[in-house]
């Protein structure tokens, strides 16, 4: 599987990432079992590239990570993690409180806190660390800065600086899922790279415009995250989801346009959609995310199809994609 270096740090990601939220009890329970099998099936299938986040479960995904990831040489993978939400311990009672937490199916254990300041940074890396078992993070991403903007920049950008400096962490960058504010920390930080998510897609080209060529410009790399835009284009059918929300009229169009094309040259739309980011020489690769085995060996099948230069073309005479 291809291998890309991050901005001008030594780490390199595989180009299928694997995207540990789902593991973290994402909106349903995932088996303690099952959460292993899926990491290990990722392995299997060549992903050394692991991302996760304290918000993910309340630490359950790191700590799940961690746990699948501990017999495996520690040279031969990279894991990212995120910060700018701290985890606070809650009374005792409050873990019976039902429903989700944030969108997460665990006990309410602790609250999340908003912190991009320099202290919060150190304890937000410190508390990962111990709950992924390493003693170094390969990625840190300021997690979702979009109301923070001035702490993120003032105070939470220079301690991620520092602690690169340090050593304590390899690359660092930025996840959001909008594309203003990753460019303006290309453009005035010196980030390896940016975690650009659902704006880079066969239904989304927001990242065209501004992110991709000033990273490619600044020799700074994107992954992108959500090249499914959460649902609609693994299955266009009425119901499904974009961005998390039921998706549009037009564009559940849009997408049984896409499939229609895709499937005349014989290939999936799941395919195509995890190979269209790839093709812009800025990105470094494709981030999933999975809760079971099938799920990631499903993805890196559809990364292994091959896609014909048609397809492509037949997309942008149709005005799906741009020229």
């Amino acid at each position: 599987m291809r291998r890309s270096r991050l901005g001008h740090s030594t780490v390199e990601i595989t180009e299928l990432s694997f995207g540990a939220a789902a593991i973290g009890n994402l909106f349903t329970e995932v088996d303690p079992e099952e959460a292993a099998a899926t990491v290990a099936a990722a392995w299997d299938e060549g992903v050394r590239h692991f991302d996760t986040a304290p918000h993910y479960g309340l630490g359950l995904s790191e700590r799940r990570l961690g746990e699948a990831l501990r017999d495996k040489p520690r040279h031969t993978y990279t894991v990212a993690t995120k910060v700018g939400r701290l985890l606070d311990p809650l009374p005792a009672e409050a873990a019976a409180r039902q429903g989700l937490s944030e969108g997460y199916a665990v006990p309410h254990t602790h609250r999340r806190r908003w912190d991009f300041s320099a202290d919060g940074i150190r304890r937000s890396i410190e508390d990962s660390l111990g709950r992924l078992g390493l003693d170094r993070i390969d990625v840190v991403h300021l997690h979702d800065p979009d109301d923070h903007g001035e702490a993120a920049f003032r105070e939470g950008y220079p301690a991620l600086e520092r602690l690169r400096a340090e050593g304590v962490v390899g690359a660092i960058g930025a996840g959001m899922n909008q594309t203003a504010m990753l460019t303006r920390f290309l453009r005035e930080t010196d980030v390896d790279a940016v975690l650009c998510a659902g704006r880079h897609t066969l239904l989304d080209h927001e990242a065209l415009d501004e992110l991709l060529p000033e990273a490619l410009s600044r020799g700074r790399a994107v992954i992108v995250g959500g090249v499914f835009n959460s649902g609609l284009l693994a299955d266009p059918r009425p119901g499904a989801t974009y961005d998390y929300q039921a998706a549009p009229a037009p564009l559940l169009e849009q997408a049984l346009r896409l499939r229609s094309i895709t499937e005349k040259h014989g290939v999936p739309l799941r395919a195509a959609a995890l190979h269209h980011p790839l093709r812009h020489p800025a990105v470094a690769g494709v981030l999933v995310g999975a809760r079971s085995p099938r799920e990631i060996r499903d993805a890196a099948a559809q990364l292994r199809t091959e896609v014909p230069d048609a397809l492509w073309e037949d997309l942008r005479a149709e005005g799906l994609l741009p020229s």
